[in-house]
């Protein structure tokens, strides 16, 4: 998750959404022997694996996999340097059986599991790479796992390892996506030229976020996600370039309606405000203009992602009032991750039946606003969901569970409850049996 920065007619609104400044690594990896999944044909057959024995399996694990997190969280590598990390991932896919492909869009890794039932073939997406000192709040002084990439990636490895055990009861196929530089949003777009997607067939694919709810609770997303992301900037000319620019910079950002949380308190209002229905940050900018040698620079966020167009008429707006000033935006801004609201309901029903009513929130509003997220170019093509995972330990200060903080200490249990639940949607997704809602 970046911070502080930073079917058929699903891909026809993708299609309109589809951004143009989007960057990436170039694909690698020629001759990857995880090509071709295949869809299947055939829509019958019944759910196999039933969640008794993927609590059965994850309970068997669950010791290694919170080693498994320790050592990655050791070892943080900074967006496009997961050298060390994608050969864990590899070495852990292939003893688990899995068909392995390294070196996909750089360090990126897929794992292909195809189950001895015919059914549907689904994709899981993990992020690796670790926060860099500048992305850290307050700076750094090195990369570090502060925003969950670690525990994303045992909970993949997990979620691979149960459903390898489980095999037999597997149907369709499982393809495991373990993506590179996700804090420079740039890891996405090179797994999808690499053909991630269309080389495996995947028909949806799915992710799971850290988040600052309490550990054992689930926050999905229906209709929802994280915002995309603009910048722009402003040339004021003539002697006075300087003072206009300061005082164009303080009008462009009184656009904001949503201010950078500065205190627990605040950062607790945001979590709120995210879980009421048509609450205050249903539809917000959250935007940061800076003056600096006769140039006003623009950052910012809002939702619904159609609102770029109005912002940007309102910071043209303002900057007419200045003779000479000069405007320039991408062609595009970065596209916001809108989870779809059907896929994000399904997933809700089988949480709520699998881990408990209790254990399930829903969000109503793009949350953080001040956070992006490349899962956004997967969901323009294929549908899928994005669910936070309650990393809150009991009684511990929201910024432990809070994304970029520096104190950021995820409660490890969350790693069997992600595993748990992920498993049992991953294989209620590729049954064939699922045809329907």
């Amino acid at each position: 998750m970046t911070h502080h920065e930073g079917r058929t007619a699903h891909a026809e609104r993708a299609l309109a959404r589809r951004t143009l400044l989007l960057t990436g690594g170039a694909a690698t990896g020629a001759g990857l022997a995880w090509g071709t999944a295949g869809r299947a044909t055939a829509h019958g057959g019944t759910r196999g694996v039933a969640q008794g024995a993927v609590g059965a399996e994850v309970a068997r694990l669950e010791r290694e996999l919170i080693a498994l997190r320790r050592d990655l969280h050791r070892h943080p590598e900074t967006p496009g340097q997961e050298r060390r990390t994608a050969g864990v991932v590899a070495r852990e896919l292939r003893a688990a059986g899995l068909t392995v492909a390294t070196g996909v869009g750089g360090h990126g890794v897929v794992g292909v599991l195809r189950g001895v039932r015919p059914g549907r073939t689904v994709a899981y997406r993990a992020d690796m790479d670790a926060v860099p000192p500048k992305d850290i709040i307050g700076g750094g002084l090195a990369a570090a796992h502060l925003c969950g990439h670690d525990v994303h990636t045992t909970v993949s490895l997990g979620v691979a390892r149960v459903l390898a055990r489980l095999r037999t009861r597997l149907s369709g196929t499982v393809v495991f996506v373990f993506q590179p530089a996700e804090e420079a949003l740039s890891g996405a777009r090179a797994l999808i030229d690499a053909g991630v997607l269309e080389r495996t067939g995947v028909e949806e694919i799915h992710a799971l976020h850290c988040g600052p709810f309490p550990v054992g609770r689930f926050a999905v997303t229906p209709g929802y996600g994280l915002p995309g992301q603009d910048k722009g900037e402003v040339t004021l000319p003539g002697p006075d370039a300087d003072g206009a620019a300061g005082r164009l910079a303080a009008e462009i950002a009184a656009l904001a309606t949503v201010a950078q949380p500065r205190t627990p308190a605040d950062l607790e209002r945001l979590i709120a405000d995210a879980q009421v229905p048509g609450g205050p940050l249903a539809r917000f900018v959250a935007l940061r203009a800076s003056a600096q040698d006769g140039k006003v620079n623009v950052s910012y966020r809002c939702w619904p992602q159609e609102r770029y167009r109005e912002v940007r008429a309102d910071i043209r707006r303002l900057a007419a009032a200045y003779p000479g000033a000069s405007v320039s935006f991408p062609a595009d801004p970065f596209p916001a991750m809108v989870c779809p609201e059907p896929d994000g309901r399904r997933l809700a029903r089988h949480l709520r039946r699998t881990v408990g009513r209790d254990a399930v929130v829903e969000l109503h509003a793009a949350f953080p606003p001040f956070s992006g997220e490349d899962f956004a170019l997967y969901l323009d093509r294929v549908p899928g969901t994005y669910t936070f995972l309650g990393v809150r330990a009991p009684g511990a200060p929201v910024t432990t569970a809070y994304p970029h903080f520096p104190d950021f200490a995820p409660d490890e249990r969350a790693i069997g409850l992600g595993v748990r639940a992920m498993a049992g949607w991953i294989a209620e997704r590729a049954s064939a049996a699922v045809t329907g809602p």
